[in-house]
């Protein structure tokens, strides 16, 4: 017999929520249920190997009348099937869930939470995201991580060379085959295609970062630093990076509560560092004073250096970068990273620090006479006094003395 509907639209549309949740019939076991918050719902109630059972099919009016009566009928063919409606919905979900977690970001999400149960640095985590969501993601991210084919990846890392960053689309390649073999490995696909792609890439030359080297010309970049017109999170980094020349992810990751105030130290745990130990920075003087400051802007969050755009995230890769360039100074004049080597000239040759004491502060992975790694505190206060020396240096050469 056919199914005789009761319901029209605008009856669904004027149904009011009363105190308690109540239902309008629409004939064939389709209902809306009206709960006392407003909600509307549409069930279907069916029977299944002598059991009562109600399926839910939507909620309106994202699902209308129409719509739902449709979503019966299917319901109904699959009965007439002897199958229950109700598992074959479950059986559709996991098999839609199973698919999102079998594509390559999905893959590459659990890749993620690995490397940081595996202890990973935080800044190799950042990387590896980064590569991730802004490089590899938006051009094969949703793809099945078994079908993906070598041409498929080589587009994605094309692009990253079309914007002539030979370095990061190598990077890329060295991310999406780690992916691919946690894939392999996990059983969802059958081998790393990136393999396929060896000698595809251009190959950038090694170079040396820039750095500058000649006082003179480092009073000029700081007096440009100490008149930048940014974001206070962003001049204090600029500002900090050659006074404290740590590599550039360990200055971007610095957290409040890595600072010793009373100490008057910056302690890095060991899984942000590079050569994985731990390092204490001595904070000089001038250091302080720019901390402080900061505090009274960024001191209620984690990072000292917060991004503006990405919530509860440190300030990106480009952060000092850009404002460098905003400086005038272009990449084969001056890099973050180079200011560690303008440190490691000038303490040695102009200021005369010794340099076992440089390449401690340096954090690089020096020994003694015995092969032993120095500690976090070797030459602490020789470090200190080299530190508060060099920031002194930094000012004179800024105010010209």
């Amino acid at each position: 017999m056919a199914v005789v509907n009761k319901l029209t639209d605008t009856a669904v549309k004027k149904a009011k929520p009363l105190d308690k949740t109540y239902k309008l019939s629409d004939g064939g076991g389709l209902y809306l249920e009206v709960t006392a918050t407003g909600a509307k719902y549409w069930r279907l109630k069916y029977r299944f190997a002598g059991k009562e059972k109600k399926l839910a099919l939507g909620v309106y009016p994202v699902v209308s009348i129409a719509q739902a009566r449709e979503k019966m009928r299917d319901a109904k063919l699959q009965l007439a099937e002897d199958k229950d409606p109700g598992l074959v919905k479950k059986q559709i979900k996991l098999a839609k869930q199973f698919s999102q977690a079998n594509t390559f970001s999905g893959v590459g999400d659990e890749f993620i939470d690995k490397r940081t149960q595996e202890g990973a640095a935080k800044v190799t985590i950042d990387k590896i995201e980064w590569i991730l969501r802004d490089k590899l993601n938006p051009v094969i991210g949703n793809l099945p991580i078994s079908e993906i084919k070598p041409v498929q990846l080589l587009s994605a890392l094309r692009l990253i060379e079309k914007a002539g960053a030979h370095e990061t689309a190598n990077r890329a390649k060295r991310v999406a085959s780690q992916v691919l073999r946690f894939a392999v490995s996990t059983g969802r696909a059958e081998r790393d295609i990136s393999q396929d792609l060896t000698g595809a890439l251009i190959i950038a030359k090694p170079k040396n970062r820039a750095a500058i080297i000649n006082p003179s010309e480092l009073a000029t970049f700081l007096k440009g630093a100490d008149s930048y017109q940014g974001s206070p999170e962003v001049k204090a980094a600029l500002v900090l990076t050659p006074m404290l020349f740590q590599r550039p992810g360990e200055m971007r990751h610095m957290e409040w509560s890595e600072i010793d105030w009373d100490q008057e130290v910056w302690e890095i745990p060991a899984e942000k560092m590079k050569m994985r130990q731990p390092h204490v920075v001595p904070l000089p003087r001038q250091a302080l004073d720019i901390l402080r400051e900061l505090r009274l802007v960024t001191g209620t969050g984690q990072y000292v250096f917060p991004s503006g755009r990405r919530g509860g995230k440190p300030l990106s890769e480009n952060g000092v970068l850009s404002a460098i360039r905003t400086m005038g100074y272009s990449s084969e004049q001056v890099t973050p990273h180079g200011f560690r080597a303008t440190a490691r000239t000038l303490l040695d040759e102009t200021l005369g620090f010794r340099v076992d004491f440089i390449e401690q502060q340096l954090a690089h992975a020096v020994k003694d006479a015995n092969g032993r790694a120095y500690n976090r505190t070797k030459y602490l206060p020789e470090r200190k006094q080299m530190m508060q020396s060099w920031a002194d240096y930094l000012d004179q050469l800024k105010n010209g003395n």
